[in-house]
């Protein structure tokens, strides 16, 4: 459904990523996309780091509640993540 958006010219797949964190976390209300998206985001290189600054980032813009709400759903992805990882 979604290959053909990621497979355009003009954004890498880093760059995708980070704005589907930002659109779903405006959303609200779509936390098992949230949390795939999240390690979709670790799998093409991003950094915890970088993920969590984007929570922090939306704050402003998309209001505390909501990037709260991605905040959380992206810190359970990303220890189960991390688990997974040290099995």
């Amino acid at each position: 459904m979604f290959g053909g958006t990621y497979l355009r010219d003009g954004l890498s797949l880093r760059d995708r990523q980070l704005v589907n964190l930002a659109a779903l976390t405006a959303v609200g209300g779509v936390d098992p996309q949230l949390s795939g998206h999240v390690r979709t985001a670790l799998r093409v290189g991003m950094t915890r780091q970088e993920i969590v600054e984007v929570f922090v980032h939306l704050a402003p813009y998309i209001g505390v509640p909501k990037a709260l709400a991605g905040l959380r759903v992206a810190a359970a992805a990303l220890t189960d993540a991390e688990q997974e990882a040290g099995r």
